[in-house]
């Protein structure tokens, strides 16, 4: 289960190393939104609640879905500038047809959601089907589709003056000493990849980033089987302080490959879990033996999810996904809420990580 760049064996000067301030951003929102996946940054997620304008609070939100589960992929800049103007400014010289696309695939939940052979701006069909997925993940996201679908030029300019609106209130302050620690693990890593190559720079990343033997993709681990490809482009690597335990990959076809990894610096140690019964270690392990239900768990990390959306994702009839959902319940590893005629179910965090911090970061990442 891996992620594969082809690269087509570019010289090292065609990997990027680089600091994005809005990918930051993006970071610092996405631990807003989930607190859970970064215990560390609870205390800082809470103060910075406290001390939100009502109105920004709410209009993080109304809007939490483009980086809560998933990162939209303009928010994950592959051209960093050094300011997070710049990159704003960059965005808003993406066309409708390619924005939309990116946030309605965070919006309707799954990455496999496709609309390149039929535009929801122009083909009802299409526009339908994109309502009835967002509809499916909840009021919320449906309401925020019907709005993006009607006016665009609207949604996006709210959106960037809600991260402008971020960057007064608490990002500003902090990207000075964040911006320290990144420009020293971009001193590092383009020192590796200088005298060492790029096997070693890959190496230096995450020990979840190599580079395949004969040299022409790189290939990162995470629970999922999909490919794309850097030919032209190259890939850039964004370093992030806020992101950790993440590692994200943008690989959507059309946009150039970019990958954002937590810097190299030991956090905080981790608190000591209360044990639990040998037999449920047992039976949650025996459960987590199967691909099939890692890969379940790696998208439900992102949020809450129907039967048939899972099965969608991972192009399983629904009666397959119900039985590695039944066994995953049984392990005490999810649960399950009705919304109206929808079943969602959640992943159970807190014990999915009294198994360890590895497999927490192998499925978040």
């Amino acid at each position: 289960m891996t992620l594969r760049i082809d690269i087509g064996g570019p010289p090292a000067e065609r990997l990027r190393f680089a600091a994005s301030p809005l990918a930051e951003l993006t970071a610092m929102l996405h631990v807003l939104a989930e607190p859970g996946h970064h215990p560390q940054l609870a205390g800082w997620a809470a103060d910075v609640w406290a001390g939100l304008r009502p109105e920004l609070a709410e209009r993080l939100r109304e809007a939490d879905f483009l980086w809560r589960s998933s990162q939209a992929d303009f928010l994950i800049p592959a051209r960093p500038r050094p300011t997070l103007a710049e990159e704003l400014a960059a965005v808003d010289r993406i066309d409708d047809e390619r924005y939309v696309t990116a946030a309605l695939v965070t919006t309707c939940g799954s990455s496999r959601v496709h609309f390149a052979a039929r535009s929801p701006l122009a083909d009802p069909a299409a526009r339908q089907r994109a309502l009835d997925l967002a509809q499916a993940r909840g009021a919320s996201q449906e309401a925020f589709a019907e709005r993006l679908l009607a006016d665009p030029a609207a949604v996006r300019a709210r959106l960037r003056d809600t991260l402008e609106q971020c960057a007064e209130a608490f990002f500003d302050a902090a990207w000075t000493g964040i911006a320290v620690r990144l420009a020293a693990d971009l001193r590092l890593k383009n020192d590796v990849l200088k005298h060492q190559g790029l096997g070693a720079a890959l190496a230096s990343v995450s020990g979840a980033v190599t580079l395949s033997p004969d040299g022409d993709r790189i290939i990162v681990d995470k629970l999922q089987d999909k490919s794309t490809t850097a030919h032209g482009t190259g890939v850039t690597f964004i370093p992030t302080v806020f992101g950790r335990p993440h590692l994200v990959a943008v690989h959507t076809a059309g946009w150039q490959p970019v990958v954002q990894y937590p810097v190299a610096e030991p956090g905080p140690s981790e608190p000591v879990p209360v044990p639990i019964p040998l037999e449920t270690v047992t039976l949650r392990l025996e459960a987590l033996a199967h691909p099939v239900r890692l890969r379940l768990l790696r998208t439900l990390a992102r949020g809450p999810h129907t039967t048939r959306e899972l099965a969608h994702a991972w192009e399983l009839s629904p009666p397959e996904v119900s039985r590695h959902l039944a066994v995953l319940r049984r392990a005490g590893l999810l649960t399950a809420r009705r919304h109206g005629r929808y079943v969602r179910y959640s992943l159970s965090l807190p014990d999915l990580t009294a198994l360890g911090t590895d497999l927490l970061a192998a499925v978040l990442r």
